[in-house]
């Protein structure tokens, strides 16, 4: 009688549980909500706070942090830019020491392999100064001044009838604030740029202190940088090791002192743990209008991931048997772009989101009208949409004609060279003709792949300019696009050096009259091509101009308590450690060491989730040990590198990654489930002591905290 009873009690459990999980499950997916009742979200344009005016008021109160001008000082002076490779870094030590990820050092880390060294099976690591080895051409810049000059190029923009004057007169003014401030003792040594933000509403000079000997002290091997690879991008939780070290000298050949630096704090994150990012976010388009977002949405997103989808099947196919290494890192490349256009195109599917993003427009549009200063300007959003509507007639060409395949890029070549030869442009001539044939000489075709990727293009053209279009008949010749692409290669001889080398010598009428077929079809697609081109760059300077004063607006009437869109200059973004509710389950905070070796196991050791020879047999000391850490900091690329850091302004994490969710956040924020991933200082500590045994670097890292060490108010 008792065990029939725990049975049914079991039964009755399972029974709650499955409804339980049901329930959840229909939580979790979109409740029906009236669009017209849809809020904007108050950092749906996010927080990414620029130096010049960081919302000091708002850190206090949210984090109960003062953030003194010694605070700021030291938050922008240990922040780098590796310009060249488009990421972030940071000091991390008094002694020159540089924090970056692996993604970001990888490609140029390789410059320093000896001959027969190979860093990405084995990594690199310095045991002393003079292993560290110099990266010839990198340099990094540490924006060392700012000045606004808003009013004074808003005053030479004044003599200006037109936008078109107003320009002009911009780009005059900020060529000639850039020499006088050139010339000021102070900004001498500086490498100076303009920046614009809010599209025009601030302007200011930029003064960077360059290192230019910049030399690796460690990277990891690429299974620990890379772990998880294309399957895991994106994701979370997470386990990667994706960070490496540099070092700044200086000109006498010594590391570099600099004194404002990150120190580690490798004791943990706690959840709910305010968290500061400090780097250079790439771009956003979180300005951008409702309707440019539709086009976004309906057009160029679905076609661009067409476009790789269809090459990344046609090469993963191929390479099941080619089992080549660069097939892999295109194919690697494609999936990772996949992922993100994906996740951008979600986003903007997503009808909650886009209402949250139409509201915002209709309340910029209500505080605009309600501003006689700007009454005027209501028609941004028309002329806008014509703007649009006229783009998107042109991006089909655009696309279209912008193909890789190799017989139309020849044929391109050929006919370009030919009129750069008419018009008495000899040295243009030369370069493409060397160009081509260095190519052809250096190159081994696989006619298999080519076939195929033409089909696509083929394939493209009938979807997209319509089976009547002159191209479409013309390449098709009334076939398929798999047999005409078939017989195009077949009778083409753009793929015999010879052959080509002789069609150099020809007249660009010759040319045109040629029986070569792809000389025929490229004869159509350049010119097209070239007029697509010149009418996007036409609407895309109309575009830039309605930008320019949308942005002047919302500045005008919101002020800097919204920060600008990211333009790869230097932000403060704030958040916090916390995780996230996904899959039916929830992610945890931070990972550890033994999560890593689950995945290993899990995956029988396969590549991407092998792990290198010395890793194998971890201490104990080690499995315990956090690797990564989330937190609702605002990120997009070009903060590859930044460092996460506490108020106190020591490292805790090291940006590398965000989740799926968000990847929207290139035109909205979304704290609810967007997340960064970061590499986590105790996890980079331990992975230094207890595998790599680099004691050097780790008593570097943990040193003691000296006395002037600057702390946040509280």
């Amino acid at each position: 009688m008792q065990s029939h009873f725990a049975s049914r009690k079991a039964s009755l459990k399972g029974l709650l549980f499955s409804f339980a999980l049901l329930l959840s499950s229909l939580l979790l997916a979109q409740a029906p909500f009236n669009p017209d009742t849809v809020k904007p979200g108050k950092f749906d344009n996010g927080k990414m706070w620029t130096f010049e005016n960081p919302p000091l008021k708002y850190f206090e109160s949210e984090y109960g942090i003062k953030a003194t001008e010694a605070w700021l000082t030291k938050a922008r002076k240990a922040s780098l830019r590796f310009t060249e490779v488009g990421g972030t870094g940071s000091f991390v030590s008094p002694n020159g020491l540089i924090m970056t990820n692996h993604h970001v050092a990888r490609e140029v880390a390789m410059k320093t392999a000896k001959k027969g060294e190979d860093m990405n099976a084995n990594g690199f690591s310095a045991k002393s100064l003079a292993e560290e080895r110099r990266v010839p051409g990198l340099f990094v810049d540490q924006l060392d001044r700012i000045e606004d000059v808003t009013a004074l190029v808003e005053a030479g923009m004044a003599q200006g009838k037109t936008e078109a004057e107003k320009v002009k007169l911009r780009d005059s003014m900020l060529a000639v604030l850039k020499v006088q401030y050139g010339e000021k003792p102070e900004w001498k040594p500086l490498e100076i740029q303009t920046i614009t933000l809010y599209s025009g509403g601030r302007y200011s000079l930029y003064g960077f202190k360059r290192y230019n000997d910049i030399r690796l002290v460690f990277i990891p091997e690429l299974q620990l940088g890379y772990f998880g690879g294309d399957p895991d991008n994106f994701t979370y939780p997470r386990y990667a090791m994706d960070f490496s070290f540099f070092r700044a000298y200086d000109e006498k050949g010594n590391p570099c002192k600099t004194p404002d630096f990150y120190r580690f704090n490798i004791n943990g994150v706690k959840e709910g743990e305010p968290i500061f990012v400090v780097g250079n976010p790439g771009r956003t388009e979180r300005l951008n209008t409702v309707s440019q977002l539709a086009l976004s949405r309906d057009f160029i997103l679905p076609l661009q991931l067409r476009l790789l989808q269809s090459r990344s099947a046609i090469l993963k196919a191929y390479n099941e048997t080619a089992k080549s290494d660069s097939i892999l890192n295109e194919i690697f490349g494609l999936e990772n772009g996949i992922k993100a256009y994906s996740g951008q195109l979600r986003g903007l599917q997503d009808g909650y989101l886009f209402a949250r993003k139409k509201a915002f427009e209709a309340r910029f549009r209500v505080d605009l009208a309600a501003n006689p200063k700007f009454a005027s300007d209501s028609s941004f959003w028309s002329e806008m949409e014509t703007l649009v509507l006229e783009t998107k007639k042109s991006i089909p060409d655009r696309i279209v004609f912008n193909s890789q395949d190799v017989g139309l890029q020849r044929a391109y070549a050929l006919l370009s060279a030919a009129q750069a030869k008419e018009r008495g442009q000899t040295e243009q001539f030369e370069k493409i003709k060397a160009g081509v044939l260095e190519e052809m000489k250096n190159s081994s075709p696989v006619l298999s792949l080519d076939e195929q990727f033409l089909a696509l293009h083929l394939h493209l053209a009938l979807d997209y300019l319509g089976a009547e279009d002159e191209y479409t008949k013309a390449s098709l010749q009334s076939s398929s696009p798999e047999a005409a692409a078939k017989m195009l290669i077949k009778e083409t001889k753009l793929y015999d050096q010879a052959a080509v080398e002789a069609l150099f010598n020809l007249s660009q009428k010759e040319l045109t009259q040629s029986s070569e077929p792809f000389l025929k079809l490229g004869t159509i697609a350049l010119r097209r091509l070239r007029l697509a081109g010149a009418k996007q760059r036409e609407l895309q300077a109309k575009v830039a101009v309605l930008r320019t004063r949308l942005s002047k607006t919302f500045f005008e009437i919101y002020g800097t308590d919204t920060p600008p869109d990211a333009t790869f200059s230097l932000r403060i973004n704030d958040g916090v450690v916390k995780g996230y509710d996904y899959n039916g389950t929830t992610a945890p905070f931070q990972t550890t060491y033994y999560g890593l070796y689950d995945r290993y196991y899990s995956f029988n050791k396969q590549f991407p989730w092998s792990l290198p020879k010395r890793w194998e047999n971890p201490p104990k000391e080690l499995l315990s040990a956090p690797m990564n850490f989330v937190s609702t900091n605002d990120i997009i690329g070009g903060n590859s590198g930044s460092a996460a850091v506490n108020k106190n302004l020591e490292a805790v994490g090291l940006i590398f990654d965000g989740n799926i969710e968000s990847l929207p956040g290139s035109f909205i924020y979304t704290p609810e489930a967007n997340r960064a991933v970061s590499v986590h200082t105790g996890g980079i500590v331990a992975a230094l002591k207890y595998i790599y045994k680099a004691e050097k670097l780790v008593k570097e890292l943990t040193s003691e905290t000296p006395k002037n060490e600057i702390k946040a108010g509280k």
